[in-house]
């Protein structure tokens, strides 16, 4: 459990200056008994803009000077994906708290380690998995806890962009960088969110392919099209732009998982989860990012079809994010204290990637006992 002895106010560390970053900052600040100690990142211009705006008194061009201070309590991880695993080493080590974006890591391998040291420095670590707070997922959280959907046995959970690749060339199409593509950067998150209305069942197997038919073309990226002819064929593009998995549960459920980057279809923006249940189903559709009249429920009323739109709000997100995990570090949790959660869904995508490069179905319990050796 962490220490009881908690100071106050806690003092925070950021490291990245994107919208992750400046969201975590943001959102601290709007919490009681928190001050914003420092922040870190490459961008000389942004992370001064950053550090006035929200009058962060000490700035850092390296994190390695951000975490070196003694005189934090906390670091927030929001940086690319090749940078969570030592800077939150480092950060929990030496003392602190961890909260990291998604995802915990680019390999299970590498999220053990850093589970590792949160158990090790007895500091807590969770991952910023903040569609759960939306409004929609809530209320469908709640519909299946009360056992409206009777047992579910069947969901698919998609998150497809028809030309939404982030950053044609940058670290995102790097497979050393990033880990892989939408998979690991968008799959992540509608996997959390299967698993988490689920109740976190275990995964005992896993069946997946990818493709990169578009993003090695240069086609598929954020711009013009005027501006297509401009990207290099081949720049830097070494991960898939559309995964597909299919996942074996315990008590015999199964889970349709699908990302894209960029793919010929009706998709803008979109996320959303399909859930079967034995006495009733539910759809989540969310059409780039829209809150309002997302969530149907389908049930039967006196032996007759029926469907429900429950009232919606538009959820917290990251607020409740950094907000609960404040609780967690001054009050103890013992399931999300260390990162369990984020090490569940970095061994599952890593189960993805070697079944999509192996051709087979992959049994997450040797794949456990592979990293083990």
């Amino acid at each position: 459990m962490p220490e009881t002895n908690i100071p106050e106010p806690l003092r925070v560390g950021v490291v990245g200056l994107g919208f992750a970053g400046e969201t975590h900052l943001k959102n601290y600040l709007l919490q009681p008994g928190v001050e914003a100690v420092a922040l870190a990142g490459k961008e000389e211009d942004k992370l001064r803009l950053l550090g006035e705006t929200y009058r962060v008194p000490n700035l850092y061009g390296n994190w390695e000077d951000l975490v070196a201070r003694d005189d934090l309590d906390i670091v927030s991880v929001c940086t690319p994906n090749h940078l969570h695993a030592p800077i939150a080493i480092a950060a929990l080590e030496s003392g602190k708290h961890v909260l990291c974006e998604k995802p915990l890591a680019r390999s299970g391998a590498e999220a053990e380690s850093i589970a590792t040291a949160a158990r090790n420095a007895r500091r807590v670590l969770q991952v910023a998995f903040n569609h759960r707070e939306r409004g929609d997922v809530r209320v469908l959280k709640h519909y299946i806890e009360n056992g409206d959907l009777g047992r579910v046995y069947h969901v698919k959970a998609s998150w497809m962009r028809r030309r939404g690749i982030p950053g044609m060339g940058t670290w995102f199409t790097s497979k050393e960088m990033a880990g892989g593509g939408p998979l690991i950067d968008l799959g992540v998150h509608v996997l959390d969110l299967a698993l988490y209305l689920l109740g976190e069942p275990e995964v005992y197997t896993v069946s997946a392919a990818t493709y990169a038919e578009l993003g090695p073309a240069g086609r598929g990226g954020r711009t013009e099209l005027s501006d297509l002819a401009k990207i290099p064929v081949g720049t830097a593009y070494e991960v898939e732009d559309l995964a597909t998995a299919f996942m074996r549960l315990e008590g015999g459920a199964t889970l349709l998982l699908e990302a894209s980057w960029a793919v010929h279809g009706s998709a803008g923006d979109d996320f959303g989860l399909t859930l079967y249940g034995t006495e009733g189903g539910a759809e989540v559709r969310v059409r780039n990012y829209n809150w309002e009249d997302t969530l149907r429920i389908f049930t039967d009323v006196a032996g007759v079809p029926a469907e429900v739109s429950p009232q919606l709000t538009r959820g917290e997100g990251h607020l409740a994010v950094v907000r609960d995990f404040l609780n967690t570090v001054r009050n103890g949790d013992p399931y999300g204290e260390h990162g369990q959660e984020g090490l569940v869904r970095a061994r599952l995508i890593d189960a993805c990637y070697a079944s999509a490069l192996e051709g087979r179905e992959v049994s997450l319990s040797d794949q456990t006992e592979e990293q083990a050796v």
